[in-house]
């Protein structure tokens, strides 16, 4: 029962989240073009997105319209170009909120990219909330790298 209780909140809680849109300014070389709480994948992992329909793909499975024939009226983020484009899945929480809100700084070092985010508190435990929680960014495109990691700073 508890689990059907928890489910149900994490799929009422996916439903009322909305896109980030990205901001004017580039913050350190990196884009934040979408960062949702819900529907990525249960481990952590990226995928580089190539064009604006796997762009589009990306963020419409995001809201559970993959099959609707007609156009939703999202308002999508602009595919940037002339830039690398990063799809991040975070892994499984099983509390608080774990969404990300900015990039502050991004780097390559031995084929790994870093990518520095704010710290920010997550709730306690008093109510566990399975998240899923993923984001898109943009990264210059003659960066080069074969992982990417998170460092979380204040």
């Amino acid at each position: 029962m508890k689990r059907l209780l928890v489910i149900g909140t994490a799929i009422l809680m996916s439903c009322t989240a909305t896109p980030s849109q990205t901001s004017s300014d580039m913050q350190k070389n990196a884009e934040l073009l979408v960062s949702e709480s819900q529907g990525g994948k249960d481990e952590a992992g990226f995928t580089i997105i190539k064009n604006e329909q796997e762009f589009r793909n990306a963020i419409k499975g995001s809201f559970g319209l993959i099959d609707l024939k007609k156009e939703p009226s999202v308002n999508y983020p602009k595919f940037p170009k002339n830039k690398k484009v990063v799809l991040y899945h975070m892994g499984l929480f099983r509390s608080g909120s774990h969404r990300i809100t900015s990039i502050k700084n991004t780097s390559v070092k031995n084929n790994i990219l870093y990518v520095e985010v704010p710290a920010t508190a997550s709730g306690g435990m008093e109510i566990q909330v399975l998240s899923n929680p993923w984001f898109i960014f943009a990264v210059p495109s003659d960066y080069q790298f074969t992982s990417v990691e998170l460092k979380y700073s204040n």
